[in-house]
């Protein structure tokens, strides 16, 4: 297996099963005992069958000894950090390390499917790896000291992905691990306009990305999708600052090679960068006046993601969207009704049509063409579920729990949709190796005769979706 895809190897094939627990009650001294004799250096504390917590030697270091309080008398809840940060065994070892480096931990609780404790692996477990691997990506990130730093390592992603394009990686994990090393750039960079510039900038506010990349599923050509939301409290100088900050970050962002966004949907921008009550207002506006630009805009701000600041800025407002569409399902119909308006481009006998004229004669856009449709079908499905956290697939995942989609439905329609951006990923790829700008455009000719078929397939699923969703919305009975 090539050094690279080592990290693409689920967590189960590498964790540690002989694993410790113990109860929040138990006696500390006693837990400590265990740990000394055993020679380890943590233990997870269970509820039942599910790991709640741990224990770690750095908690007794900082909350005991340096502390100067006396062990006798405490319980293990009373040194414990909690709440454990866990990851499942099917995901992937990339998502470790991700999670490691974004919560500063050296080890993860592994859970199995029902959430109970499975293991543990620890960032020793992860470096007995091959040293060329995306984990040298992200330490690099986490040392960088300027934005020139950054602007390389943008370029290094880049290249990591062209040559990981080409081994077989499931575009899933591509995906995500695109969307994982974006995010530590763009939180990096904040970290060091902040330390340089702006040491005085509140705290209130949160950094929230949309569409691709808020939902996780980024390619190499994504542009700029984001806003700020601050808090109502914010006022005078410090929004003052607040603005002078979104203007810098973003105009750092397109200095390292993050595209600008050419709908001006970006944090710097005014309209982008609101109060929680001023964007509960902007919100309630595209959700009750469903013009099609209000239609696209609103939806594209569901899957907003925070970054970084105050998440619960964030969960305000997503509550409010759904609070209102449980009473007004207008908005919803009328997403659901746009996503139907993308027809698959096959002709007769399942002919796939192509661009006739222009620049991209010959090809087809897979966003518009069936990428587009599956991601806001699923999104108003997720909506109306209330299931809407995380990546499409993720969303269609709890559709099936939810029982909205059916399990051999959610397998074509996964299919079709991984087969879809993995042509849009491989034609960006060969944009880049050719050195021409990246799109969402393929050209037919550049497939064989089996993807082409493939191709095929996934199109004829896209519009078999596009008639589940008219029937599932009763679109036949909405009036233009």
């Amino acid at each position: 297996m090539a050094e690279e895809n080592e990290f693409f190897r689920p967590i189960r094939e590498i964790e540690q099963r002989s694993v410790v627990s113990c109860g929040a009650d138990e006696l500390l001294v006693d837990i400590v005992g265990r740990m000394r004799e055993m020679s380890i250096s943590c233990v997870v504390v269970v509820e039942g069958e599910r790991p709640t917590a741990i224990l770690t030697d750095r908690d007794l270091r900082n909350k005991v000894i340096a502390a100067g309080r006396d062990p006798a008398g405490l319980r293990v809840r009373d040194v414990m950090s909690a709440p454990v940060i866990t990851i499942g065994e099917e995901d992937v070892l990339y998502e470790a390390l991700y999670r490691m480096s974004r919560h500063g931990i050296h080890r993860l609780v592994v859970v199995d499917r029902k959430g109970a404790l499975a293991g543990i692996v620890t960032v020793t477990d992860l470096l007995r790896l091959q040293a060329h691997s995306p984990h040298q990506l992200v330490v690099d990130i986490e040392k960088a000291a300027s934005i020139d730093a950054l602007r390389e390592l943008h370029q290094r992603i880049q290249k990591l992905i062209i040559h990981l394009a080409g081994t077989g990686i499931a575009i899933r994990e591509m995906v995500k691990l695109i969307a994982n090393l974006n995010d530590q750039v763009v939180i990096r960079l904040i970290d060091l306009l902040r330390a340089e510039k702006y040491p005085d900038l509140i705290d209130d506010f949160a950094f929230v990305v949309m569409g691709s990349e808020g939902r996780g599923e980024q390619t190499l050509s994504t542009d700029q999708d984001n806003a700020i939301i601050y808090d109502d409290s914010v006022s005078g100088d410090e929004l003052a600052r607040l603005e002078a900050f979104s203007q810098d970050l973003i105009a750092a962002l397109i200095s390292i090679g993050v595209p600008p966004c050419p709908g001006g949907i970006m944090a710097k921008n005014r309209e982008w960068r609101r109060s929680l009550s001023g964007w509960r207002q902007e919100l309630t506006r595209w959700l009750s006046a469903t013009t099609p630009d209000n239609v696209m805009t609103g939806s594209m701000f569901m899957d907003l993601r925070p970054l970084y600041g105050r998440t619960d800025l964030v969960d305000a407002l997503r509550t409010h969207a759904f609070h209102y569409m449980a009473n007004e399902q207008g908005f919803l119909v009328r997403m659901a009704q746009n996503m139907t308006n993308f027809a698959p481009p096959l002709g007769w006998f399942g002919r796939i049509k192509v661009e006739k004229s222009g620049p991209n004669r010959g090809q087809i856009d897979v966003k518009k063409a069936g990428i587009f449709a599956i991601t806001d079908g699923v999104k108003a499905l997720a909506i109306e579920a209330g299931r809407l956290q995380g990546s499409t697939h993720d969303r269609m995942e709890a559709l099936v729990e939810a029982g909205v989609l059916k399990p051999d439905q959610a397998a074509d329609l996964r299919a079709a949709f991984d087969f879809l951006v993995l042509m849009r990923l491989q034609g960006q790829v060969a944009a880049l190796r050719s050195n021409t700008t990246p799109s969402n455009y393929i050209s037919l000719e550049h497939l064989n005769a089996m993807e082409q078929g493939e191709l095929r397939l996934a199109l004829e699923g896209v519009a078999k979706f596009q008639s589940f969703i008219q029937h599932h919305f009763k679109l036949q009975l909405l009036r233009n």
